[in-house]
Formats: C-alpha cells, structure tokens, sequence
C-alpha cells in the first residue's frame, strides 16, 4: 500500500502548458537569433535574398519543432497510445510561434514593406525584447520580486545578445 503523505510525482515540465509556453518563445527565439545571424553572415540584402532567409527561418522553425516534439515523445518510457507523437508534436507550437515575427520581418523586406538592408538588426532587437520579456513573465509567474524578475529578463536577453555578438565576431 503506498504511503498517503508521500508527495505526488511532479508532472513533466513538457506537460505543463504555461511550461512549455515559455520554453517554446525562449526556444524560438534564441533559433531566430540564430538563423537571423547565419543567413545574413554573407551580406546579401537584396529583397530575394530577404525572402529566401524568411523562407529558410520558417522551415527551421517546423523542423525545429518536430524534432524537439518528437524527442519528446520517444523519450518518455513506457508504452505510447495512438495520438500521442501528434500531441507532443503540436504542443511545440510556442517555438514556432516564437519565430514568425522574425519570418515576418525578413518577408516584409522581400516583399519592399521596408528596407532590405539592415533589417537583421530589427530582428535582433525584437528577439530580444522577447527574450527579455519571457524571462520576465516567467520570473514573476514563478512568484519572484521585481528585481529578481528583472534581473531573470536580463540574463535571458544577454543569450540573444549573445548571438548578435558570435555574429559580429565570426564576420
């Protein structure tokens, strides 16, 4: 018989909504980061090389989600029921959703909405911000102070600044 006071086991953080909300739009938007900074490491800026880069972020985007959604799904232990692969593929829509306003940004410079040169910066900045306001929100949920919450915003922005500093380095 078990042992009515001992604590229930903790649900898989990859169970938890809120959870995987967070870890998907920090995810997403460290890969942006990323790709944002690999496909402009050549310089091309053209309106078609815009649109390529956009194009290229949303497959990454997918792939990237199927791939952490499958792995997920293969790593639990035990017997799997039907549906389950397309359930833990589905719940990694954060991370997509994390990289559309970047695919939007490189679009938008293909399809002349702004400049094509530069835009990499735009992007940059918004996945930062992201960075920075995910950290936050999820600072705060866990019931942390303004500071430390701060403070948690600020460190989850310095992994996108990251980034745009390998960048700058590497070119």
């Amino acid at each position: 018989m078990a042992d009515p006071t001992s604590a229930v086991p903790a649900r898989p953080a990859h169970d938890d909504p809120r959870a995987m909300l967070l870890f998907g739009g920090v995810y997403g938007a460290v890969v942006a980061c990323a790709m944002v900074a690999a496909l402009t490491e050549y310089g091309h800026t053209s309106p078609a090389a815009r649109r390529y880069d956009a194009a290229w972020l949303l497959v990454t985007a997918f792939a990237s989600a199927l791939a952490h959604g499958y792995s997920h799904h293969i790593a639990e232990r035990g017997p799997h029921r039907r549906g389950e692969a397309l359930r833990a593929l589905a719940a990694e829509w954060p991370l997509v959703a994390a990289m559309l306003p970047t695919v939007l940004i490189l679009a938008g410079a293909g399809w002349g909405w702004w400049s094509a040169d530069g835009v990499e910066y735009p992007a940059f900045v918004l996945n930062i911000a992201l960075l920075f306001a995910l950290g936050l929100a999820s600072a705060r949920r866990a019931g942390r102070r303004w500071t430390a919450a701060l403070a948690t915003g600020f460190v989850d922005a310095l992994f996108g600044l990251l980034v745009v500093v390998a960048n700058a380095v590497i070119k």
